[in-house]
C-alpha cells in the first residue's frame, strides 16, 4: 500500500509539473488556437487517471470529470474560434459551477 502511495504522489507531482509547464507554454504563446490551453490541461487529468489506471491504483472520478469537462470546453472553444460561431462561451464561471456540483454531489454520496 505504501508503493501505491508513493507511486501516486509521484504521479501527482508530474502532472502538476505538466500542468504549470503548459500554462507557461500557452502564456508564452499567445498565438495558439483559443481553446488549446483548455485541451491541454484536459489531457494532463486524463492521463495522470490512466497512469493511475496502468499503475493499479484507484483512479478519481473528480479528475477524471475535471479532463473531460476541459476537453469538452476546450473544444467548444477552438471550434467557435475555427467556425467563426457568435456566441461567448464562459469557461471559467462553468469550471466552478461544476466544481461546486461535484463537491456537493459527493459530500451527500458519502453521508449516506
Amino acid at each position: 500500500m505504501d508503493d501505491a502511495k508513493s507511486l501516486n504522489r509521484r504521479y501527482e507531482t508530474i502532472a502538476w509539473g505538466a500542468f504549470f509547464i503548459w500554462l507557461g507554454i500557452t502564456s508564452l504563446f499567445p498565438g495558439l488556437p483559443n481553446g488549446a490551453s483548455t485541451i491541454g490541461i484536459g489531457l494532463i487529468f486524463l492521463g495522470l487517471n490512466a497512469a493511475r489506471m496502468f499503475g493499479n491504483i484507484p483512479i478519481s472520478g473528480f479528475t477524471v470529470t475535471l479532463g473531460v469537462l476541459a476537453l469538452v470546453l476546450g473544444g467548444a472553444e477552438m471550434a467557435r474560434a475555427l467556425l467563426h460561431f457568435e456566441f461567448d462561451l464562459p469557461v471559467f464561471p462553468i469550471v466552478l459551477i461544476v466544481l461546486g456540483v461535484l463537491m456537493l454531489a459527493r459530500a451527500l454520496m458519502k453521508s449516506k
